[in-house]
């Protein structure tokens, strides 16, 4: 049997306070948390660290508004997104220098969203041979840093 320990998680299990509540939405509520991992709150569309990353500085972009179909989002909406998509990937090169990205937005549960009822962009930064044997043969990821600190430098860089 395979083990892989996440420590991190015993505070989760033990506070007992589980929410059908979508956890985008439960972000903004609190966006000064660190704990929120917000990193851009702006007119209409947000920026979050993605809490369960395939690498390190795995973006969310999203609607203020919970909508799940593109289509109901108006023009503006959908302008701004695109924006912080594009400011996203600006960030995490300055930060991380990524070789590519990949970005993209799984729409409905068909399609792969692990949370249909929010649209969200994955801006994904790529390396070169960032998929490796651990990867392939343990189906773990490893990622080299802790959440709050890719979430500190992401911020810090965001506003400069």
């Amino acid at each position: 049997m395979d083990r892989i320990w996440s420590p991190w998680r015993m505070t989760y299990l033990k506070n007992g306070t589980h929410t059908d509540e979508c956890p985008f939405c439960l972000a903004l509520k609190n966006p000064d948390s660190k704990e929120s991992y917000l990193i851009h709150k702006g007119e209409k569309a947000f920026v979050i660290l993605n809490r369960y990353p395939y690498t390190t500085g795995h973006l969310l972009v999203l609607p203020l508004e919970h909508q799940e179909k593109l289509s109901a989002l108006d023009s503006a909406t959908r302008a701004e997104l695109m924006e912080l998509i594009n400011r996203g990937m600006e960030v995490l090169s300055a930060v991380y220098q990524p070789e590519g990205f990949n970005v993209g937005l799984n729409m409905g549960g068909a399609a792969g969203a692990g949370l249909p009822k929010h649209l969200h962009w994955h801006i994904v930064p790529r390396w070169v041979g960032d998929t490796n044997y651990i990867s392939v043969v343990g189906g773990t990821r490893v990622l080299p840093e802790m959440l709050s600190d890719t979430w500190q430098k992401i911020k810090e860089a965001w506003q400069t």
